[in-house]
C-alpha cells in the first residue's frame, strides 16, 4: 500500500522590489526549494490588506508567508514599517478568531538573499507538512454562523 505524503499549499504575499527578486534569483541560480508555494507579487508589504491572509486560508492554504524588504530598506520609505505595525494589531484579531498563528509567517528577504528565500520556503513547507492540513478556519467560520 502506498503511503500518501501530505503536500501543503502555501501562499506567499511578497514585495515586488525585494522578496520577489530574491525568489527570482533563487530560480535563476537553480536553487531547489519545494514547489508548494504560490507567490502573489504586491508593490509593497505596506500595501497588504490583511484580509488577503484570511482569504488564502479560506481558499485552502495551509500556511501563509508575508515577506518584503528589510526594515529601513523599503523602496517606498516606510511600507515595511506599516506592515509590521498592522501585523502586530492583526495578530491579536487572528488569535481572537481562533486562527492557528503557527501557520502565518512574516520574513524580511532582500533581492540579494536567494538562499534565504530558499531556506525560508523549505522550513515553512516542512513545518506545515508536520502540522498537517489546515482545517481551523472552516471550523471558526461555521462556529460564528
Amino acid at each position: 500500500m502506498s503511503e500518501h505524503i501530505f503536500e501543503p499549499k502555501i501562499v506567499a504575499y511578497v514585495c515586488n522590489w525585494c522578496t520577489y527578486l530574491g525568489a527570482d534569483q533563487a530560480g535563476t541560480n537553480r536553487l531547489e526549494y519545494p514547489s508548494n508555494v504560490r507567490i502573489v507579487r504586491l508593490p509593497c508589504t505596506g500595501r497588504i490588506d490583511f484580509n488577503l491572509i484570511i482569504k488564502a486560508l479560506e481558499m485552502g492554504a495551509d500556511a501563509v508567508l508575508v515577506s518584503g524588504c528589510h526594515p529601513g530598506d523599503c523602496h517606498y520609505t516606510a511600507g515595511n514599517y506599516h506592515a509590521r505595525r498592522r501585523w502586530t494589531l492583526f495578530r491579536s484579531l487572528l488569535e481572537t478568531m481562533g486562527v492557528d498563528l503557527e501557520r502565518i509567517h512574516f520574513a524580511w528577504i532582500s533581492a540579494a538573499e536567494a538562499k534565504k528565500f530558499q531556506k525560508t520556503i523549505t522550513e515553512i513547507t516542512e513545518k506545515t507538512r508536520q502540522m498537517g492540513p489546515y482545517k481551523g478556519y472552516h471550523s471558526v467560520c461555521e462556529a460564528s454562523v
